[in-house]
């Protein structure tokens, strides 16, 4: 036997300024030791010890008294069926002493367990099974006999027939018997599946100031289908996604109806209105960016989103200028198609970086098709007119823009990913008013993260651009490439890899790649360390041919969890690559750096 010993001093407060006495109390723990831990986990009594105040003797008896269940119900999952539980309060069993003339004290509670051998599965059926389905692992003869595993293979069993359509299915019976001499567990479950349903009426239930039909229309309810819980989840995420409302909850009715429909209640709610936002960054090189955004959630009833946001960057770096941009978004869900969200933009954006200088104005109307929730294409057509100045002068160009855009997000956080990838890749043809020639623009953005362990992430960004049509000195300026500092390579200069075509004239590249790596290690409950290497390379072709160079930067940082986000500052040293100097650069914003 196994003896683990907890001792508390539970100490009475002070009522009326008199002071009532105080008790030890000690819970002991006897079982094997490999049972010992969980016992003690699962045990009401042995939690006393944690709480922080006086501990009453009625509490002690209660909670020893719901152990027995407790305990019990711990066993059983771990395949024992024949166990034996003495829990005694001062020598008493739990079980005959009355909370309602407890004692005045307690002094020691012993939780002794006999849990008997463990049990395997003997015959185990779950039927009918639904088409298709194959019987649940868990519960073959031969494994331990865990009562949570025979629980979710009932439940498999029950969503496999709601998968068919038959959304009432449920347990028609069940034989369980333990043959304590085999020590085996038999078990015969029947289901019982029910009709094959159709989805009915849609009700919408709770205060929304959006427009009923919109609601619908959102929602895309295809009454008359065949009921498919995975329709429920998809009708769920539409709601949601809008950003309009805060939940969307939906309920099947208890029973169906006469004519082999299931009418299904969402419970709708709205979030406020609007929202504002305000963010910062800072980098030694980079200097101050400041950003804010209002956003208007039903600006006009019908769940349209209005947002107007805008960024000053810049601000006391080593960058050249002063970059800002201010840009507004209409956005409309469920336009000509239920997962069809229509985007208006018009944005103003000045840029003045070490070797560009750029004013851009654009106007953009595109779509957004959700295909599922982690996959997402938009395509539209947009109007561009630039100015720009390099060292190959002044630049002025008027485009027509293609873009074409898909994102695979499959990362377990956006905000701070442990596991998963994330994927986006654009293309953007565009065709020549004035001042340049037809061309594509391209690029690609890769992450992936992996956990080592409990406490450490790898996380890994490539990333690749091309310009293809125009040569380089055609090309619209501020399509081009260059690198260095806190979105390409930490440690190098601001924008300070491009192309080279003649001793003082430094210009973007046509193309680009970038890696990144971090090892992030969690140190305590909010803070974690990490440390990184970037390497950029730009180069004077449509595609990487060796012809550009590349340069690389390293460091380390900080992260403090916030809730919403780390909060993130890198020190970061140059590598190699033309330029590089022997300067430490200092960033610091909101979120992962990737």
């Amino acid at each position: 036997m196994y003896r683990n010993t907890c001792r508390f001093l539970a100490v009475c407060g002070v009522s009326l300024g008199l002071s009532a006495p105080s008790w030890a109390l000690d819970v002991v723990v006897r079982a094997p030791e490999a049972l010992t831990e969980e016992l003690r986990a699962a045990s009401l009594t042995a939690g006393l010890l944690d709480e922080e105040g006086a501990v009453r003797s009625i509490d002690v008896i209660s909670a020893a008294q719901a152990d027995y269940a407790r305990l019990i119900a711990l066993l059983y999952d771990r395949g024992y069926f024949g166990p034996v539980i003495s829990i005694t309060v001062d020598g008493q069993e739990a079980a005959g002493l009355s909370p309602i003339s407890a004692p005045q004290s307690v002094g020691t509670v012993i939780v002794t367990v006999e849990p008997g051998k463990v049990f395997s599965f003997g015959t185990v059926t779950v039927r009918p099974l639904a088409p298709g389905a194959t019987p649940s692992p868990q519960v073959q003869s031969g494994e331990t006999a865990r009562v949570s595993a025979l629980r979710d293979a009932t439940s498999a069993g029950i969503e496999g027939w709601r998968q068919e359509g038959h959304a009432k299915a449920s347990v028609g019976g069940q034989q369980i018997t333990a043959n304590h001499p085999a020590g085996q567990l038999n078990a015969d479950v029947r289901l019982n599946p029910g009709p094959r349903l159709r989805l009915g009426r849609l009700d919408l239930e709770g205060d929304s100031a959006v427009r009923e039909k919109r609601i619908r229309e959102i929602a895309g309810w295809p009454s008359g289908e065949v009921f498919d819980p995975d329709t429920l989840d998809k009708v769920e995420t539409r709601l949601r996604r809008t950003g309009t409302l805060a939940s969307a909850t939906l309920t099947e009715a208890e029973t169906a109806n006469p004519d082999g429909t299931l009418d299904v209640t969402a419970q709708i709610t709205d979030r406020l209105p609007r929202r504002y936002s305000f963010g910062a960054e800072y980098g030694t090189t980079d200097g101050v960016s400041v950003s804010a955004l209002w956003l208007h959630r039903n600006i006009f009833g019908g769940a349209e989103r209005l947002q107007i946001d805008g960024e000053i960057s810049g601000v006391g770096g080593d960058t050249d200028g002063i970059d800002f941009r201010l840009g507004a978004q209409l956005s409309r869900p469920a336009t000509w198609r239920t997962d069809l969200e229509a985007v208006l933009l018009a944005e103003f954006e000045q840029r003045d970086d070490p070797n560009l200088f750029s004013r851009t104005g654009r106007l953009e109307f595109s779509t957004v098709y959700f295909a599922s929730e982690d996959r997402e294409y938009s395509y539209g057509l947009g109007l561009r007119r630039a100015e720009t100045r390099d060292d190959l002068g002044e630049r002025d160009y008027t485009i027509l823009t293609l873009p074409f855009t898909a994102k695979f997000d499959r990362r377990d956080d956006p905000l701070n990913p442990t596991r998963g990838y994330y994927a986006e890749a654009s293309v953007q043809p565009f065709v020549n008013i004035e001042g340049t020639s037809e061309g594509v623009l391209s690029t690609i953005d890769v992450r992936a993260y992996r956990k080592l362990g409990d406490r450490v992430v790898f996380a890994v960004r490539g990333l690749l651009g091309s310009v293809a049509g125009p040569s380089i000195e055609e090309a619209p300026a501020d399509f081009l490439f260059f690198s260095g500092g806190s979105g390409t390579v930490r440690g190098q200069d601001y924008q300070s890899l491009g192309v080279d075509l003649s001793p003082g004239v430094t210009i973007g590249g046509r193309s680009f790649a970038g890696i990144s790596g971090e090892l992030r290690v969690k140190t305590g409950d909010k803070f974690s360390v990490v440390g990184f290497y970037d390497a950029g390379y730009v180069g004077p072709e449509s595609f990487i041919d060796g012809s550009g160079e590349w340069h690389t930067g390293f460091g380390a940082g900080i992260r403090y969890d916030t809730g919403i986000g780390p909060i993130r500052l890198d020190v970061a040293v140059p590598g190699s690559g033309p330029g590089d100097s022997s300067g430490v650069e200092l960033y610091i914003g909101i979120g992962q750096a990737f």
